[in-house]
């Protein structure tokens, strides 16, 4: 009986040691994860969220789990200037940015946000995915900021609460909403409006008490934000047309191996591939959305006059930025 009680508790002990050693490996294996924390400014409905959220669950496919990504939505984490700091200091570790706030860190960015460097949002894709592309993810990768891919944002064109914008005089007098960038606030004083630097959340009750006359955005955002309801004139002007890179902070991205770093790039561009096609369909939607609300679309088919009145712009930022006056002629030569 005693020689039965030993065995017994000696088949026990052993039973404990080997739990114990599964559960140090596997504690020790999750440890080994990398949790890598993304930014987002979207809702995670929007294109971008959606191809941020495929582009987590690939990764943490492909590696295995060694990394685990999880996108924090809504700007949670922080505005833009906030999370470029963040992922480039490496407190985030990857998220998906907007490049016309970038031009104050990254100045080739700035590029970008010229109004009409751009012909189509087809044209931005390509040359964006060429080696013209390669060189601005070059000045970002100098800023900490390891590009993986680039997404879209469609191409802004402006609206207003009075009348169709069919030539830049057609600007004269009214005041616009624009984003916090030199460049726009020139843009749209060149067409003899009054530009006005705004949140982005104050726009939908400044046009409608008439603080402004008119802003301009994307189809997705006029339709979203519910700026159709109050400025129902939507003018195709097509002046910006500026990428979105999916990048990933040096940082993080030094610590993979090469197999890791591999399958994290692959995941980036499925996203990126998926996010353009989320957008075009979500352009169409939103599109079709504000027509049956009223909105009066036009079309401007003859944009010569308003790239005629941009080139002040392109004059001083040449004298400025001699240096990157190169990849200013090399992406108007890349659509000729």
């Amino acid at each position: 009986m005693q020689t039965n009680k030993k065995l017994k508790m000696t088949s026990h002990v052993k039973a404990a040691a080997t739990i114990g050693m599964l559960l140090s490996v596997s504690i020790s294996a999750a440890a080994q994860a990398d949790s890598w924390r993304g930014w987002n400014i979207h809702p995670p409905s929007y294109p971008n969220g959606q191809a941020l959220e495929s582009f987590a669950k690939e990764v943490a496919d492909k590696t295995d789990g060694r990394v685990e990504p999880k996108v924090y939505h809504n700007a949670v984490l922080g505005d833009q200037p906030d999370a470029i700091e963040q992922v480039r200091s490496g407190a985030l570790d990857f998220a998906n940015f907007n490049m016309g706030p970038m031009g104050p860190i990254v100045p080739a960015a700035n590029v970008l946000s010229l109004p009409f460097i751009f012909k189509s949002p087809d044209d931005m894709y390509r040359i964006m995915d060429g080696e013209i592309g390669d060189r601005f993810a070059d000045a970002l990768a100098e800023k900490n900021l390891i590009v993986l891919s680039w997404f879209g944002s469609g191409a802004r064109s402006l609206y207003n609460t009075d009348h169709p914008v069919k030539t830049p005089d057609d600007v004269e007098g009214l005041k616009v909403r624009v984003m916090n960038n030199d460049l726009y606030v020139q843009m749209i004083d060149e067409m003899g409006g009054n530009a006005t630097p705004m949140a982005y959340g104050e726009v939908y009750q400044s046009l409608k008490t008439g603080v402004i006359d008119g802003a301009e955005n994307n189809y997705p955002s006029y339709e979203s934000s519910g700026h159709y309801e109050v400025a129902q004139y939507y003018s195709l002007t097509e002046h910006l047309i500026l990428p979105e890179c999916l990048c990933v902070a040096k940082a993080s991205w030094e610590e993979l191996s090469d197999e890791d770093q591999k399958a994290v790039r692959e995941a980036a561009e499925d996203a990126a591939e998926q996010q353009r096609q989320l957008w075009k369909e979500g352009v169409q939607e939103s599109k079709q959305q504000v027509l049956d609300a009223g909105v009066k679309i036009n079309e401007v088919d003859d944009k010569s006059a308003f790239q005629a009145k941009m080139q002040p712009i392109y004059d001083a930022f040449i004298q400025e930025h001699s240096d990157l006056e190169s990849l200013v002629t090399d992406i108007q030569a890349a659509q000729k």
